[in-house]
C-alpha cells in the first residue's frame, strides 16, 4: 500500500500543524504560569505589608503604653517620697528625707534584681543542645558498633 504524494503532504502538513499546536498551548502554559506566580508574589506583599502595618501601630501603642506607665510611676513614687516625709520623725521642711528613703528602697530593689539576672545569665550560658548532642553521640555509637541492633 502506497502513499500518495498528497497524502504524504497532509500528513506531514498535520504534524506540523499539531506540533504548532503544542507549541502554542506549552507558550499560554508558560504565560499564566509567570502571571500566576507574579500574582502570588504581590499577593504575598500585600500580605506582609497589611502585617506590618498593623505590627508597627501595636508598637507605637505599646510605647505609648509604656511613656503613661513611667510617668504614672514617677508620680507614684513622687506620693511614696512625701508618704515617707510625712511618715518620719524629721523636722519641718526636710522633705529631701522621704526622697532619699525612696531612692534607697529603689536601689535595693534594683540591686536585688541586677544580682537575680546575673545568676539567671550564669546560669543560662552558654546554651547548648545537649539533647541533639546525645543522639549524635548515640548515632556515632550505633555506627561504630559491631552490632547495632544492641546499642539502642
Amino acid at each position: 500500500m502506497a502513499i500518495s504524494t498528497e497524502e504524504m503532504h497532509a500528513r506531514q502538513e498535520g504534524v506540523q500543524a499539531s506540533t504548532q499546536n503544542i507549541a502554542q498551548a506549552i507558550q499560554e502554559v508558560s504565560d499564566r504560569a509567570q502571571i500566576l506566580v507574579k500574582e502570588e508574589i504581590e499577593l504575598a506583599k500585600a500580605e506582609v505589608t497589611e502585617k506590618v502595618t498593623v505590627l508597627i501601630r501595636g508598637a507605637v501603642v505599646g510605647i505609648l503604653a509604656g511613656v503613661f506607665a513611667l510617668v504614672g510611676l514617677l508620680f507614684l513614687l513622687h506620693g511614696f517620697a512625701w508618704l515617707a516625709y510625712y511618715l518620719l520623725p524629721t523636722a519641718t521642711n526636710t522633705v529631701f528625707w522621704g526622697y532619699f528613703l525612696v531612692a534607697g528602697v529603689l536601689f535595693l530593689v534594683g540591686g536585688l534584681a541586677g544580682f537575680l539576672a546575673a545568676r539567671a545569665f550564669k546560669r543560662g550560658s552558654p546554651p547548648t543542645p545537649e539533647l541533639a548532642i546525645g543522639e549524635a553521640k548515640r548515632i556515632q555509637e550505633t555506627v561504630k558498633a559491631e552490632h547495632p541492633e544492641q546499642t539502642i
